[in-house]
């Protein structure tokens, strides 16, 4: 069994133990020494974050191999149009290529707590939420598929990765759960071929059975 940490990060944290200029850190919250992030969460970003001190669990959780998915909140700049939520699941071609076919859909503004500071909003442009759930984990990739689609996102919110999510934390708040860390499948490879023992000698492909062996050991037919 390994530890996992889940955190619900708050805005203007960054997501490592130590900062050269003194903004908020991961140690501001977690005093368990050992751990890292699986996977990040930008600095004006807010929500789930798993830490742990098993490098395979980390492996598990973080690569993007492994499609675990993150299902994220976005409160976007302007009302959400259906065309704009078919082209973020169909997929959306940023600066670093195409993105993978994603979930999103719009939902009613989730009963969380209020971001500190509070986001810069326009009283001429309405405000929307969307839940957009992803496999994959470029940089800043929600962020940049809102606005893509004409939609930039003022709020940003990691409610789940996988089977875990932050329900029940508050910003800042942490809970431990021993995770059970499935074995890694191996890659496929070529089978190994068997070489023949140095002493066993090769029949002819279209021989009869039996043949080429030595006629002092075969045993006379009674």
């Amino acid at each position: 069994m390994s530890k996992l940490i889940l955190l619900n990060k708050p805005y203007g944290v960054l997501c490592q133990f130590t900062d050269p200029d003194g903004r908020p850190t991961l140690a501001d919250f977690i005093s368990e020494s050992g751990v890292y992030a699986a996977g990040r969460l930008d600095f004006d970003s807010e929500g789930l974050l798993l830490l742990t001190a098993d490098g395979r669990l980390q492996h598990r959780i973080a690569h993007p191999s492994n499609k675990l998915p993150k299902v994220y909140w976005a409160q976007v700049e302007g009302e959400i149009t259906d065309d704009a939520l078919l082209q973020l699941r169909l997929g959306v071609t940023l600066k670093d290529g195409e993105t993978a076919p994603a979930e999103a859909r719009r939902i009613p503004a989730p009963a969380i707590w209020r971001r500190q500071p509070p986001i810069r909003q326009r009283k001429s442009i309405p405000t929307s939420w969307i839940e957009l759930t992803i496999t994959e984990g470029r940089n800043r990739q929600v962020r940049r598929m809102t606005a893509a689609v004409g939609f930039p996102t003022l709020r940003l919110v990691r409610r789940a990765i996988g089977d875990w999510s932050l329900e029940g934390l508050a910003p800042g708040e942490s809970r431990c759960e021993q995770v059970k860390m499935p074995a890694i499948p191996q890659a496929p490879g070529k089978p190994r071929s068997r070489k023949p023992s140095a002493n066993r000698r090769k029949r002819p492909r279209n021989a009869a059975p039996g043949a080429g062996r030595d006629s002092r050991t075969r045993k006379p037919r009674r």
